[in-house]
This record gives C-alpha cells, sequence and structure tokens, in this order.
C-alpha cells in the first residue's frame, strides 16, 4: 500500500478509532491526544512494515496504551484506571457515528460544534480550522478547548441518543454540516469567493453520516443538495477569481456527474413521503441544474417549490428571499420587489448584503439604473467577501454615475 492510500485508510479510520477509545474510557481531550499519537506511530511505522491485518484494531490498541501512560500520570485516577481492561474490541462504524452525534450535543454552541466536529471526526487540524474560518489559530484553540471542557463538565455520556432524542440530535449534525458547507461554498469573508477544501470535507462528513443512517431521507436530501450545488463551482468563478452569476455560467463546466448523483438521491428521499427542508432546498437545486440554459429553468417549479418550503421549513427569511426572486423570474421584477418590501424590516436580515444586491438585480432588470446603482453599491458595503465586492462595484459602474 502506498504512502498516500496509507493517509486516506488512516483519515478514514481516524473518528472510529476515536470513538472506541471515547466511548470505552471517557476522558474526550486525552483520548484525542491519544487517538493522535497512535495515527502519528502508524503514519511513520505502516510504509515501512505494512499494514496490519486489523489496522483499526492495532490503533485502538497503541491509542489505549497510550491513553493508560497519559492517565498514569494523573494520580487521581489510578483507581479508574486499574479497573479497565487493557484489550478493546475493534471499533465499529456506529461509533463514528455517535462521535458526530456528541461533538454537535446542544450543550455546545453551533460555533463550538462546527469546530469539534472539524477537529474530532474530520481530522483537520486546528490551524486548518482557523485558516478555513478566517480566525487568529489561538482563538480556535481556546474555542475547540471549551468545547471539550463543556463535554468533561456536563457528563455528556458517550452513547447513541435514546428514541425521543434521536431525531434533534441528528437535525444538528445536518445543521452543522450544513453550516461547513455553506461557508465553504460561498465564504462570508475573505480574498476568495469559495474555500473548495471546507466544502468538500463538509461532503465527506455528509457522504460519511448518510452511509451510517442511510435510510434517513432528510441525511440523503443533505448530500444531494451539496452535490448539486457544488457541482456549479468549477463554473462560478473567471480564471482571474472574479464571480460569474448563474445566468452567465459555462454549464459545460458543471460536474455532470455530481448532479447524475444528487439526482438520483433527491428523487430516492423523496419517494420516502412528506418532504423535508433538506429534500425541497436539493430540488430545488436539481430543477436549476437540469436546465440546459439560463434561459431554460422551469421557474414556476422553482416557485412552488419555494412556497412549499416556506409553508414546511419554519419562518427563514433567507428561503423568502430566494422565493422572491424566483417570482420575479417567472412573474417579473415588479412582483419580486414588492415581495422583497415585505421582509427588508426583518431584523434577522439586517446587514446581510444578499437582500439588498437582490433588489439591485430587480431594479435593473425594472429598469431603474439610478436606484440599482445605489443598491449594488449598498450591497458592496455590507459584505466582506472581496470577489463578491469587485462583482457589485463593477455592475454599479456599468450602470454609470
Amino acid at each position: 500500500m502506498s504512502t498516500a492510500e496509507i493517509e486516506g485508510l488512516l483519515r478514514e479510520l481516524a473518528p472510529r478509532v476515536l470513538g472506541a477509545v471515547v466511548r470505552r474510557y471517557g476522558q474526550f481531550d486525552l483520548a484525542e491526544d491519544a487517538v493522535q499519537e497512535a495515527l502519528l506511530a502508524a503514519a511513520t511505522r505502516w510504509p515501512a512494515e505494512g499494514v496490519p491485518a486489523s489496522p483499526a484494531g492495532w490503533l485502538v490498541t497503541v491509542a489505549t496504551r497510550r491513553l493508560t501512560d497519559l492517565l498514569r500520570a494523573e494520580r487521581s485516577r489510578r483507581l479508574r484506571e486499574e479497573a479497565w481492561e487493557p484489550a478493546p474490541e475493534v471499533p465499529d462504524a456506529d461509533d463514528t457515528l455517535v462521535l458526530l452525534l456528541l461533538c454537535c450535543h446542544p450543550a455546545l454552541t453551533p460555533a463550538s460544534q462546527i469546530a469539534l466536529t472539524l477537529r474530532a471526526v474530520g481530522g483537520l487540524s486546528t490551524v486548518e480550522i482557523a485558516r478555513a474560518f478566517l480566525v487568529p489559530e489561538s482563538t480556535m484553540t481556546r474555542r475547540i478547548s471549551r468545547a471539550k471542557q463543556t463535554i468533561a463538565r456536563s457528563g455528556l455520556p458517550f452513547r447513541p441518543p435514546t428514541a425521543p432524542e434521536w431525531p434533534a440530535r441528528l437535525a444538528a449534525v445536518r445543521h452543522v454540516l450544513y453550516l461547513v458547507f455553506t461557508e465553504g461554498y460561498a465564504a462570508t469573508s475573505g480574498p476568495r469567493l469559495h474555500r473548495a477544501d471546507l466544502a468538500a470535507e463538509a461532503i465527506r462528513l455528509t457522504r460519511l453520516l448518510h452511509r451510517l443512517v442511510p435510510g434517513e431521507p432528510e441525511t440523503a436530501g443533505l448530500l444531494a443538495l451539496m452535490l448539486l450545488t457544488n457541482a456549479r463551482r468549477p463554473a462560478r468563478t473567471a480564471p482571474d477569481g472574479s464571480l460569474v452569476p448563474l445566468a452567465e455560467q459555462d454549464r459545460s463546466r458543471w460536474d455532470r456527474d455530481a448532479i447524475a448523483e444528487g439526482v438520483a438521491l433527491v428523487t430516492g428521499a423523496l419517494s420516502h413521503g412528506p418532504a423535508g427542508p433538506y429534500q425541497l432546498q436539493a430540488a430545488i437545486a436539481a430543477v436549476h441544474d437540469e436546465a440546459r440554459s439560463y434561459a431554460e429553468t422551469d421557474w414556476p417549479q422553482i416557485v412552488a417549490l419555494y412556497e412549499v418550503l416556506m409553508r414546511t421549513g419554519g419562518d427563514n427569511p433567507v428561503v423568502a428571499v430566494n422565493h422572491a426572486v424566483a417570482v420575479a423570474m417567472a412573474d417579473g421584477p415588479a412582483v419580486g420587489l414588492r415581495l422583497l418590501a415585505g421582509l427588508e424590516s426583518d431584523p434577522r436580515l439586517a446587514g446581510d448584503h444578499r437582500p439588498v444586491a437582490v433588489r439591485a438585480h430587480l431594479l435593473e432588470r425594472a429598469g431603474d439604473p439610478a436606484g440599482a446603482r445605489a443598491a449594488y453599491l449598498a450591497a458592496a458595503r455590507l459584505t466582506t467577501n472581496v470577489p463578491q465586492q469587485r462583482y457589485l462595484h463593477a455592475a454599479a459602474r456599468r450602470l454609470g454615475a
């Protein structure tokens, strides 16, 4: 097995091994340190000695020995240590799911859930996570440490949730993965429009979740939504990194394999009964992706899907803004502007550049260049993403002084 293949295997096994060690012995923080040392030992030894017959069992055994060493130095934990069995079983894939659920526990803040999931399950270093979210490494270190301390203080059990807990806990995991993907696909700030590595990690973890709970339609819907959305990423930027709007994208550059997989996933999920929010968003993405051109987009169908989403998915102002766009495309900009006007006072949209940018686009389509130009400039002042700023400024310049 090549070094690259060994690295891939270790990345796949890491959350299972950590889950197994935490499940048996607790001590999330020390367990993570022990597993990291086991992974380092494997990366050093396996290329020369060969991969053992049971690589997961090998990692758990080495991690357990290191954890025992770490705990032996803590006199207050000696009795607990002496009661442990020295040879744990090979971990089961369910440990990864329980680890995901623990990292996304409602006792943690959303920011901590994201950081801990990427660290413990995704295997990203603190430096990588900090870079992805454009915060100092020291800030991310404190965030992850606080999350671990919260778990330790709360005594959260490492076990699958009970039947009443299951829907909310699984929904929390999906929400965290969705937030990670959204930040990767459309970065809120920084010099790049997107962060492909972060979006790819969200897709990888959602694939893992889908494999662990294959009969759960909303999880399939979330994976479909990510695939169908990310399929457009190659066409979203020009060679110089500037933003290319959906109407102007070269659809031959879209990832057709990802689109086919996403369509199959959402079609299968929708056949299981009433659709959840991720399934509906995936269905909307599929309508966009299957249109041969922007002009051939089935906007009435998208409007209908958004209206179902607004009825069933709760009061979400971003969904309402997207619905206004779809209505404007189906029935004209004046109708869309009226819908948008009813949303402008929503405090949840305060400071968000997106509704302002939408208003600018619709005003331009409605034949109000002065109003559109002012709105483009206002939207540019609100966003902290550099390619978005440049696009909005260019749109304003196009409309003249």
